[in-house]
């Protein structure tokens, strides 16, 4: 695998910390993602020397407007211990404090089927004249985020070798909780990948990631959230802004409920769809998953039927029984 390039001042002590932590037992993917945020993060603010200061720091721990609590969290006290490490080795910078997670109530956007039609719309007659491969490459990426329910990130970091397109078989390598897992397309998602292969892989090295910027690195997810942004207002679809969405994370909400949906129907038992929708997106236990699967009203009326038909069934076969 290609080790990630930094660029920002503290860059060689980067490479340093991640090789340390590798040779540690770590996995890589774990620390060069917080990684290639502080490097970009240095580089923005234009820190010319090995310094990082309170000032920086402030500005470093403030959440984004697009983050979500986990993944604030996650950032910032990530690279605290990339902090500490350049600290105990004599750099003049200051050390973070702890960011408290907390839980919120916020409520995901689950996409009703017209906004699907009108976002992907916008998707596919989007042109860009920084990157000519957005029309080919975000129609695909975008599908991936709401058909098989990846995170921005997963979906970024997947590379040439990771596809494999004669099964439609995509393996996740760059994954939170590091549950390396694969994602199985459908038949028109895999003709779509494999169009999209015959016109850009031929490019690409095995290791190189599928999605990229104009000069061929790594696309970033606050590019893509850029995007979505744009896509949202072409589409109609209002943006609340704080942090209430619609977010790129409301894919892989819309996509829970849908699946989940789709298997009840199926007569397959909530209890017993729950566990294999929790593995199948990485979570590490499904009281993270139940989060994601928020009852609408469509699913309400199922659950309610199932509901009803084994009521009956307990109730020997009384079948004008109404369940409040």
């Amino acid at each position: 695998m290609n080790h990630p390039v930094f660029q920002s001042v503290f860059k060689e002590e980067m490479h340093q910390y991640l090789n340390y932590k590798v040779a540690s037992g770590y996995k890589e993917v774990s620390y060069s993602n917080h990684l290639r945020q502080f490097d970009k993060f240095c580089m923005e603010h234009g820190i010319p020397r090995p310094v990082f200061t309170d000032q920086h720091a402030a500005k470093w721990i403030q959440r984004k407007e697009n983050e979500a609590s986990t993944t604030h969290y996650s950032r910032v006290n990530g690279i605290k211990h990339f902090l500490i490490y350049l600290h105990r080795r004599g750099f003049n910078v200051f050390v973070t404090r702890d960011i408290n997670f907390r839980q919120t109530d916020f409520q995901p956007h689950i996409y009703t089927e017209n906004e699907i039609v009108r976002y992907f719309h916008a998707v596919d007659t989007y042109e860009s004249s920084r990157n000519r491969k957005d029309a080919i490459q975000l129609p695909i990426l975008f599908r991936l985020l709401y058909c098989c329910g990846t995170r921005i990130n997963e979906t970024l970091g997947i590379r040439k070798q990771d596809v494999d397109l004669r099964n439609g078989i995509i393996k996740l390598y760059e994954t939170k909780n590091n549950c390396e897992r694969y994602i199985v397309l459908n038949g028109d998602l895999t003709n779509l990948v494999r169009q999209y292969a015959e016109k850009c892989f031929y490019l690409l090295g095995d290791n190189e990631y599928i999605f990229t910027t104009s000069n061929g690195g790594r696309l970033s997810g606050d590019t893509i959230y850029n995007r979505h942004r744009l896509f949202l207002h072409k589409a109609g679809i209002p943006y609340l802004g704080g942090g209430r969405g619609p977010r790129l994370q409301d894919w892989r909400h819309t996509f829970s409920v849908k699946c989940f949906k789709q298997m009840v129907d199926a007569g397959l038992d909530m209890y017993v769809a729950l566990p294999i929708l929790s593995t199948y997106l990485g979570h590490k236990t499904i009281y993270a998953t139940e989060r994601y699967v928020r009852l609408t009203m469509s699913l309400f009326r199922t659950s309610r039927n199932v509901s009803k038909i084994r009521w009956t069934r307990c109730l020997g076969g009384v079948g004008d029984y109404e369940i409040n």
